[in-house]
């Protein structure tokens, strides 16, 4: 077992080494707030950008539509979105987007043109179907979560952002959390920092037996877009929240408890999984819209650890974000930074020791 002094020296690590400027970290159980940190040049007043652990919020609509009985999971997206059907892509089921099994996972949407319904329906009949539906498991790392966005706001004739904060957010007391964050309420948001030198060829040659970061892999430096003001206030459903360690911590407990969502839908929705090879080969175990650890080695990849549940989701983020709960013993963790190391061997190092701690967290 660790302790949160054990977790607490680990997480100071990067931070003492100038690795990383800030992060944040929180577990709840039971229902109630165990810790809230905050590490470096930030406080437990400063929220952060949480890349695509975002993911589990937009899910979570969908999940809440299914509680509802708004939705149903084997239907296809076409039968709610037509525009969608186009180019191919009229087989594709709810299920397969929610999987990132669906075909499209380079599509495109400007975030800006989200706001501008006739355009965004273009851009969706736009879409090439890039392989066939099913066929394997490619991360949609923008694509899904829009179309995601696009049912929520159809079958519950609510703004996407609107129906997160209102059915969602403000029922769990959620008051840092936001998707779509206003000019006037970004002050106290950290600014995105890319951080030490760039792994070499022959580290991760060593290390995992690569020549190169995948080219499918967005720079750090590309990530810094979301220091944009304007691209904050969008609300990206892929990656655009902006929150504490401790509501996302926090919000996973609602998840869990059977309050807001029909606990017989989180449980299908987070224990329904797929396992395939990710475009490096690495074991991905995906649930409805989110990661489970699984039962391979390689959860840890993702923020669980070593030692986790097999049924243990959530959803990483870029930069090394890890966000998820253990529904075996009710634990919920989040680990936020504002530091975007170049170093992918090191942030996944990191990844491994602070997902793996948690894990083992007394509590």
């Amino acid at each position: 077992m660790t302790t949160v002094d054990g977790l607490r020296t680990r997480v100071q690590r990067e931070i003492d080494a100038g690795i990383l400027p800030a992060c944040q970290i929180a577990a709840a159980k039971d229902g109630e707030l165990i810790f809230f940190e905050t590490f470096g040049d930030a406080t437990n007043d400063n929220r952060f950008v949480i890349f695509s652990s975002t993911k589990a919020f937009t899910a979570s609509a969908i999940w809440l539509l299914w509680s509802e009985g708004k939705i149903d999971i084997s239907a296809r997206v076409a039968d709610l979105v037509p525009s969608f059907g186009a180019n191919g892509k009229d087989t594709i089921t709810v299920e397969q987007a929610l999987f990132h099994i669906a075909g499209f996972p380079t599509a495109f949407l400007n975030p800006f043109d989200w706001d501008d319904h006739a355009k965004r329906h273009e851009i969706f009949a736009s879409w090439p179907l890039e392989w066939e539906p099913g066929s394997k498991y490619s991360y949609h790392a923008l694509s899904s979560s829009w179309v995601q966005a696009e049912i929520v706001e159809v079958l519950s004739g609510m703004d996407f952002r609107d129906f997160i904060r209102e059915r969602i957010a403000q029922p769990l007391g959620l008051k840092r959390f936001q998707l779509g964050t206003a000019l006037d309420e970004q002050d106290d948001v950290m600014d995105l920092v890319c951080t030490g030198e760039a792994v070499t060829q022959q580290e991760l040659r060593e290390a995992w037996g690569w020549d190169d970061v995948p080219t499918s892999w967005l720079s750090q430096e590309l990530l810094l877009f979301l220091n944009d003001p304007n691209v904050r206030t969008v609300g990206i459903p892929a990656g655009g929240g902006i929150s504490t360690a401790a509501d996302i911590a926090m919000f996973y407990q609602g998840l869990i408890a059977g309050e807001i969502w029909d606990p017989s839908v989180v449980r299908r929705a987070s224990e329904t999984t797929i396992t395939m090879p990710d475009d490096l080969g690495v074991p991905t175990t995906r649930c409805l819209g989110i990661q489970a650890k699984g039962e391979t080695d390689f959860g840890w990849w993702y923020g669980f650890g070593k030692d986790n549940s097999p049924r243990a989701f959530g959803h990483d983020g870029a930069g090394g974000q890890i966000a998820w709960v253990n529904p075996e013993t009710g634990l919920s963790f989040c680990y936020l930074t504002n530091g975007l190391d170049r170093n992918i061997l090191r942030e996944k190092r990191r990844t491994l020791g602070i997902g793996s701690r948690a894990a083992t967290l007394e509590a």
